[in-house]
């Protein structure tokens, strides 16, 4: 599973960071703009709102389930959020956990990745 949710960050990091640089090429930094396109009509609107709630539960989740498997850095994950998006954030969190999970099934010592 560690290789799915790795492969998950990269892809969740690269699709949307490229049609961010289209953006950026197309408007350069315009807050006003962005937040134009956004929120243009109601599926753009819909997928948006989408977006910020799952981003919303997903902090609860990696600071609920991060403080219970003694998970450090738990901010890093926030911070993806707000700089790419959930696509990387919670992958990222998943690929992490990973480890905390198979050290704590094998009782204290790591089990290779399958």
């Amino acid at each position: 599973m560690k290789r799915i949710f790795l492969a998950g960050a990269i892809i969740g990091t690269v699709f949307p960071l490229t049609f961010l640089a289209l953006f950026l090429i197309a408007n350069g930094v315009d807050g006003s703009a962005f937040l134009s396109q956004l929120f243009q009509n109601h599926v753009s609107t819909f997928f948006a709102m989408d977006v910020m709630v799952s981003a919303l539960v997903l902090w609860v989740f990696v600071f609920v389930e991060g403080r219970r498997r003694g998970m450090g850095n738990l901010w890093i994950y926030v911070l993806c959020t707000v700089l790419v998006g959930v696509s990387l954030a919670l992958p990222l969190f998943l690929f992490m956990r990973e480890d905390k999970l198979r050290a704590h099934d094998s009782g204290g010592t790591l089990l290779p990745d399958r």
